[in-house]
């Protein structure tokens, strides 16, 4: 297919057939592993379904995938630090006090969750929340560490909170 416009805006089938080995193979060298190459690319393809887009070029097509998957990308990265984060801790753990699978798994999910989260709010926010809560540093100790006053600790971790429950 050429780079000119489409004629008519394409359906996501006739994208899918157009741009998925590309996409696919765009996937693979960048990630260097061609099953999880595979996997963003259907997951690209599957937002592109649930949210439909008109595309009027194969290049605006193209450079809108790239950047959807580069998004994905970043996600899956994310994920594998927060997992090898959390083996990393129970690699510590003594073997007896090893959670079962299935506790593994939940909580796995529920960090990742609230990494989700707290991407969402603004760093500072983010950051004295989890200096506060996940660290146990004082409102002193974190407003030194953020260079704010224990004032602005007080509104970012109420920020933070108010957040969290309006998201759940």
């Amino acid at each position: 297919m050429d780079t000119s416009d489409y004629a008519f805006p394409p359906s996501v089938e006739t994208l899918y057939c157009d741009h998925h080995p590309w996409l696919q193979s765009w996937l693979r060298r960048r990630l260097g592993n061609a099953a999880d190459a595979a996997d963003l690319a259907q997951d690209a393809f599957l937002r592109l379904l649930a949210a439909p887009r008109k595309f009027g070029s194969l290049p605006e097509a193209r450079v809108y995938l790239r950047t959807m998957a580069g998004g994905l990308c970043v996600d899956l990265w994310r994920r594998r630090r927060i997992e090898q984060a959390w083996l990393d801790t129970l690699a510590a753990q003594p073997e007896a006090r090893a959670p079962s699978a299935e506790h593994q798994a939940i909580v796995l999910e529920a960090l990742q969750e609230i990494d989700r989260l707290l991407r969402t709010l603004p760093v500072k926010a983010a950051h004295a929340f989890v200096m506060t809560v996940g660290s146990g540093m004082s409102e002193k100790e974190v407003a030194a560490e953020l260079g704010v006053s224990t004032r602005m600790v007080r509104k970012y971790i109420a920020q933070a909170m108010l957040h969290c429950l309006e998201t759940l």
